[in-house]
């Protein structure tokens, strides 16, 4: 469809575990019957015509578009394409953090069974993806795709051309990053990895900085206000709160604007008739309880996608639809090598959903949190249309437990520490100081926040979902040879206490707390 709407503008030990995973048969016939066609033995068919596709990446954020029901930002491209395109409501990211997430739907992997789950890992190793395991802008060169991660169009930056893998010796990943040479070079798979929403840390200096400012903030459209905005009710209402939930809104319409750059960018260039368009969060939302946690905010993402004139759409597609169903991050991987003309190899994890054969739906979406630089966790998470079910593998501080960027950045948190010390905190907030359990489950029709734990519920519906879902993540974790259950050794994690320090400093009441141990 044309867009109508014009706004301003330990290799061994992996691979050896894949082959038992592999031939475990716990995978699904992939759809065929994409745009691009190909035969049963996997070669082009005939057509040489293929889709563009172009992924729009959105940073660090929830289902936080006008669209999607969000108040105070303005997000009139998004609106417009989702409006035009194809609506989901309930995709998943596999991580709440970039590194791992992106790792996973760059390959079609779980980042967990190929051993990229722990943030910022294997960027100074000899680390290769298991046999059989690739990443996704190689199968596509292979049948012919040029390859883009873009940052410029004309004067304008659109993109961080950013990669944030936690694998770095498959070789060169895209062709260029030049958007002018798109045109030329069709069909493409490009990628845009927009600014926002992100605080603005690249530069090394955080801990220098009294406040570190979000990417983009002195221009973004001043949609919401302290005066104007609900910040979620786990957080104490407090000017700070309210601060800083105003320039996250305002990051994501400032998003918008860069969207819309691409968007007239295509129609300009007589590229929107043969371009798939797919837009969509790399993990959640850019807040103190959203990214690094596996609650909603942290794997709750948008994605829309739009598909071209030129090209017939699957049956699955409707202008102006919304799909409901619960959808992995993961799955568009599989997908896109679909739209492609590409069979999945049977052992990818990833699922088609469209198609004349697509995979089944899933029934649950599962989502791991590891190691975050310095911080060690291990969370996991059970998602399905109405109940989230949550496994804390280190039941201790949870939410206060340190992470030296979110102490630095994001200044809800060291606030919270601190009205929590005062005893200022009540109900929801408070609760959030308190260690976490080891089991969580919430019904996220009555409880969208997310707050009341209904792990004791007496209610039969409630204990029914528990029970599946705990069976659920226990297969999962088998199924999938889960790397989680290894921890990592000291030496590894041990660097990762001084990077962040010299990042982003180190607070007081750390320092203060481990002299106290000391003594």
């Amino acid at each position: 469809m044309t867009l109508l709407f014009k706004y301003p503008s330990k290799t061994a030990c992996a691979a050896t575990l894949l082959t038992i995973l592999f031939a475990a048969g716990r995978t699904f016939a992939a759809g065929t019957g994409g745009p691009g066609d190909i035969d049963r033995d996997g070669h082009a068919s005939a057509q040489p015509d293929r889709p563009n596709i172009l992924w729009i990446v959105g940073e660090n954020m929830a289902l936080d578009l006008g669209i999607y029901g969000m108040e105070n930002v303005a997000t009139p491209n998004l609106d417009g394409l989702a409006r035009e395109g194809l609506r989901f409501t309930n995709v998943y990211s596999t991580s709440p953090v970039c590194a791992p997430s992106r790792s996973a739907f760059m390959t079609g992997m779980y980042q967990t069974t190929i051993d990229t789950h722990h943030m910022r890992s294997h960027r100074d190793d000899d680390y290769r993806l298991p046999d059989g395991v690739r990443p996704l802008t190689h199968r596509l060169a292979d049948v012919g795709y040029y390859t883009a991660n873009i940052t410029h169009i004309g004067d304008r930056e659109v993109g961080t051309g950013k990669l944030d893998l936690n694998f770095v010796n498959e070789g060169p990943l895209y062709d260029t990053s030049d958007w002018s040479k798109l045109q030329s070079n069709q069909p493409f798979f490009a990628m845009i990895n927009t600014p926002e929403a992100e605080y603005d840390i690249y530069d090394r200096k955080s801990a220098e900085k009294e406040r570190v400012p979000w990417v983009g903030e002195d221009w973004h459209p001043q949609i919401a206000t302290p005066e104007n905005v609900n910040p979620p009710p786990y957080y104490p209402d407090h000017p700070i709160v309210r601060e800083e939930w105003a320039r996250y809104l305002n990051s994501i319409s400032g998003m918008d604007v860069r969207v819309g750059w691409i968007l007239e960018a295509l129609r300009e260039e007589g590229m929107a008739d043969n371009t798939i368009i797919v837009f969509f969060g790399d993990n959640g939302r850019l807040t103190a309880r959203g990214i690094h946690w596996v609650w909603d905010v942290g794997i709750h993402v948008p994605m829309i996608i739009h598909w071209p004139d030129g090209f017939p759409a699957p049956s699955q597609y409707s202008p102006g639809g919304v799909y409901d169903g619960v959808v992995s991050l993961l799955d568009l991987t599989a997908t896109t090598l679909w739209m492609a003309g590409v069979e999945r190899p049977m052992s990818m994890q990833s699922l088609n959903f469209f198609g004349n054969r697509p995979d089944p739906a899933r029934t649950y979406a599962f989502s791991a949190r590891d190691r975050i630089d310095e911080t060690v966790a291990r969370l996991r998470s059970v998602r399905g249309p109405r109940y989230h079910y949550i496994r804390n593998y280190y039941p201790r501080d949870g939410f206060p437990t340190l992470n030296r960027y979110k102490e630095k950045c994001f200044l809800v948190k060291p606030l919270m520490r601190q009205l929590h010390e005062q005893g200022l905190l009540t109900g929801a907030p408070a609760r959030m100081m308190e260690p976490v359990p080891y089991e969580e489950l919430y019904d996220t029709q009555a409880d969208p926040h997310e707050i009341e734990n209904l792990v004791d519920s007496g209610n039969p519906e409630d204990q029914a979902a528990l029970t599946a879902m705990r069976a659920a993540l226990d297969a999962w974790i088998a199924d999938t040879g889960d790397r989680g259950i290894y921890p990592e050794p000291e030496y590894v994690v041990a660097p990762f206490e001084q990077e962040m320090h010299d990042w982003f400093g180190t607070p007081d009441w750390y320092l203060e707390a481990q002299q106290d141990m000391t003594e």
